[in-house]
Parts: C-alpha cells; sequence; structure tokens
C-alpha cells in the first residue's frame, strides 16, 4: 500500500469516527442549550417564596410563553435513547429532572386556568401521572414512567434526594427550582434542594407541643428510597437526624433528633396548584 492510499484511509477513517462521534456531540450541545431554555423560563416566570424555600410559577406568562416551552419539550423528546444510555448518570438524571418538570408544566397550561390543582386533570379511575402522552426517549410515556420507571429504579441512580427536585405543580411539593438541573452542578444543586425543603417549616418540623416530628407526606409514600445506603444513611430518622438544625430550634431537641429517639408523623399535602396568579 503507497503512502498515498495510507493517507487517504488514514483521513477517511478519521471522518467516519468523527461521523459517528457528531450525534453526540450535536445531542450534547442540544441538551446544554436545552438546559438553557429552560432555565430563562424559569427565571422569567418563577416567583421564590419564604426565603427560597419554596416557589410558584406564573402560569399565564408561561402560556403566553408556550412557543418557548415548546421548543424545551421538543428538544427533549429529539434525544435519542440511545444518545442518552451514552451520557453519565448526572446528565441522565439531569435531563430527566428537567424533563419531568418541564412537562409537568405543559399538562397543567392543557387546561390552565380552569383547575385548582393538577388533580383536577385526572378522573375517578386514572391519575393525571399514568396517562401516556410524553414523547420521551424514543416511547410515549406517563410521568410517572419518568419518575418511578426511571429515576426511582433500583440499581440504577438510588437517589432519594430526587423528590426535591421533581415538581408536581402543587404547594405541597418541594420546590420547583429556579434554574435547570445539569450534570456539573448536580450535586450542589440536589443538596440545597434537600437543605430548603427540611428547613421549610410549613411542611417538616418538630413540633414541640406534641414532643413529635412531623414531615412531608413525600416521606410517607416514599420513605423506602431514604433506608438505601445513600451516604451511609439507612433510615427516615437517620436522614432526619442529619437535618436536625432545620427541623428544630432548640438544642436539647436538636440531640433528642440526632439521638433517634422520636416518633414521626406526616402532614396533609397541600394540593393546590402552585399558581402565582
Amino acid at each position: 500500500m503507497n503512502g498515498q492510499r495510507r493517507r487517504l484511509l488514514g483521513a477517511a477513517g478519521v471522518a467516519g469516527a468523527a461521523a459517528l462521534a457528531l450525534p453526540l456531540r450535536v445531542h450534547a450541545q442540544a441538551d446544554d442549550s436545552l438546559a438553557a431554555a429552560w432555565t430563562a423560563l424559569l427565571q422569567k416566570h418563577l416567583v421564590l417564596l419564604r426565603g427560597g424555600q419554596a416557589s410558584q410559577l406564573r402560569y399565564a406568562g408561561l402560556a403566553a410563553d408556550r412557543a418557548a416551552l415548546k421548543r424545551v419539550l421538543d428538544g427533549h423528546s429529539a434525544v435519542p435513547e440511545a444518545t442518552f444510555r451514552a451520557w453519565a448518570p448526572a446528565a441522565q438524571q439531569a435531563f430527566l429532572i428537567n424533563a419531568y418538570n418541564a412537562f409537568t408544566v405543559e399538562l397543567i397550561l392543557t387546561r390552565y386556568p380552569d383547575l385548582k390543582s393538577i388533580r383536577d386533570l385526572g378522573t375517578l379511575f386514572a391519575s393525571p401521572w399514568k396517562a401516556k402522552w410524553v414523547p420521551l426517549l424514543g416511547a410515549t410515556r406517563s410521568l410517572d414512567d419518568i419518575e418511578h420507571g426511571l429515576l426511582r429504579a433500583r440499581g440504577v441512580y438510588d437517589e432519594p434526594r430526587v423528590h426535591f427536585a421533581v415538581n408536581c405543580a402543587s404547594i405541597g411539593c418541594p420546590m420547583l427550582r429556579e434554574e435547570a438541573y445539569t450534570a456539573a452542578r448536580l450535586p450542589a444543586q440536589l443538596a440545597q434542594q434537600t437543605d430548603r425543603f427540611m428547613a421549610d417549616r410549613t411542611r417538616n418540623r418538630w413540633n414541640a407541643a406534641r414532643g413529635r416530628l412531623e414531615l412531608s407526606k413525600i416521606f410517607d409514600w416514599y420513605g423506602e428510597d431514604f433506608a438505601l445506603g445513600h451516604q451511609g444513611i439507612r433510615s427516615l430518622k437517620a436522614f432526619a437526624a442529619q437535618h436536625a438544625d432545620r427541623l428544630a430550634d432548640a438544642p436539647a431537641e436538636r440531640e433528642r433528633l440526632r439521638g433517634g429517639a422520636f416518633d414521626i408523623a406526616f402532614l396533609d399535602y397541600d394540593w393546590a396548584l402552585n399558581d402565582a396568579r
């Protein structure tokens, strides 16, 4: 084989490899732009409350920005499953959380302003989270498919703090974050979301009068996720103990929480729409 032929074949091989890599690069860039576009919408229409412990969304403003929201949704739907599977776990999680939150907003807008709760979108026999209408990763999925089938799948991420990141468009839900989740910042973002939620006394608190810890109903529904050994935590009480300083004010109460000698009660969940009218 002469030198010129070797050079031609070598160039062809490089070009072929670049062509195979191109979709991954394109979709990685698209994901970055998707995060930026979702962040822009959130920063325009999200209202932070109680020093950043909670948030509400201006759905009327988002309805006027429906075209921009549609571009975000379409961008998520355009990512092939094979590309998603090639990403690092943090990138996958960030993508799925952003998709869940953005499609939930779209679901609200399908009926807004003629609803008071996301549950108004369900029926007696079907919840709004089980309807399959979300085009994502090559399939038509439900919101439950994204949250429980993908994000909470055992042995995949095993990240209980995802419960503080996905937002169900309700007052009782952990706040919708004012920016998109990204792979590079996901650990810090999840840590801040956890701190915000656990410090919100409307949802989690030590009740000195009753001598018990009162937690969001989320911990009743998904308490098993906090017993998987994430960061060494193997029980809901151990998780609460880590956040004793946010749950109680008196030193003695905090020490009681850290010692694990307490009962837990779960608060009623507020399903009212998180609408900043």
